[in-house]
């Protein structure tokens, strides 16, 4: 594949990489070119703004959650009627697992042999930043730095130093300055930014964004270090669909709305391929669930919109009366949070679904974030036993208390989940969790819940 392709990196977080993303892909999409976006790493919050940007949809790709060969995979499908790719990094170039960087973003940008970007924030410093961008170059000569972003430049004069500093000691041309901004385009809440479903000015954020771009990047400069990408080997085929009259389709349910927003293109698109006919739906505004084989309840907000959740008692009683009747439910994180007994936030309860005898509540700080590893140790609707997961978690939620003694199907070895030692919880059909798992390094996930799904469809008579 000979797509053109451009990586843009950090030398930590909250270094402007999501900015430059997302102004690059929109105002080369402005030119009038077919953009498709990347994020490496799990984050879904990122992967949305760019999907918006680009006007489609964004993929992920993380070298934990995926093999080498499904990450090459999904860039080459998703690449295949595309003019240039953009993938954005995640933290530090370098920053990975361990002391060695194991799934970092240079590991990635050397997979997909991506031209790196490199943002750097210039605040308070000069000279320093050469030594920083050197210090990238030679910690790892294989990966292929090739520009240099300068961000939160003071004026003329400071960038002036710090383009000559960058340029004579690391031969490295600067594709970009951006000055400080007086606005903050894209505010922060305690996931990250403030998804799209409930910024308040989506449109504008995304034209201020692409303004930025085309005022303080050198967009001829970086379409010319993508073209110069080298060809890539091909990765796997993508899976056939399975054809299945839609009459036999079995009917998955998938929230969809500013609550429930965490989910993968390729889970989805996993489901579909199985055969399944995927419904979306709104806890929020839907007056009852409609009648389904199975329900799939990523992660969110449920937290944030607690009082909109816990004002629509119509829909939480059907869902809780379909769970009493045995209909199989995956949930991660947000999705569990909404089948507990009730929810504490801000002080405040608010009445949740009532199918987990559970309590939720919510603390200050995190109560789990990174990847996990789970091991499956007792019979669910959807894993074997034995099976071991790779995933991610990232809540602010923990269980405060429950009703009755309690069923797990993971011991964690890697990661918190529900208590640093069980994940998965199981009542009825559902499978409750913390985790976040990705249909391209779980592949068993999709074609279980399909089962699930057919399964209950036929004992139905459906």
């Amino acid at each position: 594949m000979d797509t053109p392709r451009i990586l843009i990196a950090g030398v930590r977080g909250g270094s402007g990489k999501t900015l430059i993303s997302l102004g690059l892909v929109a105002a080369w999409r402005r030119q009038g070119h077919r953009v498709a976006a990347f994020k490496k790493g799990p984050d879904y919050i990122d992967a949305a703004w760019l999907s918006l940007a680009a006007g489609r949809p964004c993929r992920n790709l993380d070298l934990f959650l995926m093999s080498p060969q499904a990450a090459l995979g999904s860039f080459n499908a998703a690449t295949a009627e595309s003019d240039v790719a953009v993938i954005e990094g995640n933290r530090g170039l370098y920053d990975g697992m361990d002391a060695q960087g194991s799934y970092s973003t240079a590991e990635l940008a050397k997979l997909l042999g991506a031209p790196v970007v490199l943002s750097v924030d210039c605040t308070k410093a000069t000279r320093t930043v050469a030594a920083v961008v050197l210090g990238c170059q030679r910690l790892d000569p294989q990966v292929p730095l090739k520009g240099v972003i300068l961000n939160q430049s003071a004026g003329p004069r400071h960038e002036s130093v710090l383009r000559e500093a960058v340029e004579s000691a690391c031969g490295l041309p600067v594709v970009g300055v951006i000055p400080r901004l007086s606005e903050q385009l894209f505010p922060e809440r305690h996931l990250g930014l403030v998804p799209p479903p409930e910024h308040g000015g989506l449109a504008g954020a995304v034209e201020a964004a692409t303004d930025v771009a085309e005022e303080h990047l050198d967009l001829e400069a970086m379409w010319d270090l993508a073209r110069a990408a080298p060809p890539l080997e091909p990765g796997p085929a993508s899976p056939e669909i399975r054809e299945t009259p839609k009459t036999e389709a079995p009917r998955i349910g998938v929230f969809r709305d500013a609550a429930f927003q965490f989910y993968y293109p390729d889970n989805l698109e996993a489901l579909t391929r199985e055969g399944a006919h995927l419904i979306e739906i709104s806890p929020i505004s839907d007056e009852r669930l409609p009648e389904l084989d199975a329900l799939y309840m990523g992660g969110g907000f449920p937290e944030t919109l607690a009082p909109a959740l816990a004002d629509n008692r119509p829909f939480r009683d059907s869902l809780r009366r379909a769970i009493d009747g045995g209909l199989p439910v995956y949930a991660e994180c947000g999705g569990t949070v909404y089948l507990g007994e009730k929810l504490l936030y801000e002080r405040k309860e608010y009445p949740m679904v009532g199918a987990l005898p559970a309590v939720f509540a919510f603390r200050a700080k995190p109560q789990g974030h990174g990847y996990t590893v789970l091991e499956t140790v007792a019979d669910n609707p959807f894993y074997k036993v034995g099976e071991t997961l790779r995933g991610h978690e990232f809540h602010y939620t923990y269980m405060q208390s429950s009703t009755e003694d309690l069923s797990f199907a993971f011991r964690v070895q890697r990661g918190h989940a529900f208590d640093g030692e069980r994940d998965g919880l199981c009542h009825r059909n559902v499978l409750a969790c913390y985790t976040h798992v990705h249909a391209l390094g779980t592949e068993s996930w999709a074609p279980a819940l399909v089962r699930a799904a057919a399964r209950f469809s036929k004992g139905n008579g459906s």
